[in-house]
């Protein structure tokens, strides 16, 4: 491994550790830093698909922030990270544990997770972000909130 693809893959995985902490204090401003004007996403929490400035808007995320208590807790395991020239393609696993207002039992969740990055004047910055939960296919449609990895 280059020095360089070395060197790109810290960078990448410092901007995942921005997001953790980020949420961990709860400053929107610090999360949506890490998104590109133009990024794309596909979270959890409706709507289906959200671009742009809808994809970093702090207020928008201090407004969901204001339904936990505490900590929001975000933690990465085995990501795999690919970079070629100024384009990055990450997946894993992530949790997410809070409690939110009014459930002082709170929740821990694994979901899985993938970005894609550009490097924008030496940065990098997500464009495309990709959040999902499989679900029961039981017939019931529940989202299977209760795997572990």
């Amino acid at each position: 491994m280059t020095s360089t693809l070395v060197q790109d893959e810290a960078a990448i995985r410092a901007v995942f550790t921005e997001f953790e902490q980020g949420m961990r204090e709860r400053s929107p401003e610090r999360v949506v830093a890490r998104y590109a004007a133009d990024a794309v996403t596909f979270t959890l929490a409706p709507p289906l698909r959200n671009t742009g400035l809808d994809a970093r808007d702090p207020e928008a995320l201090a407004g969901w922030m204001a339904g936990f208590t505490g900590p929001i807790t975000i933690e990465h395991r085995g990501l795999e990270i690919a970079v070629s020239g100024d384009v990055a393609f990450v997946h894993g696993l992530s949790r997410m544990a809070a409690v939110p207002v009014g459930y002082p039992e709170g929740f821990s969740m694994w979901m899985r997770t993938t970005v894609g990055l550009r490097r924008r004047d030496g940065r990098w910055l997500v464009t495309h972000e990709h959040q999902s939960v499989p679900f029961h296919m039981d017939g019931s449609f529940l989202a299977a909130t209760d795997l572990r990895p």
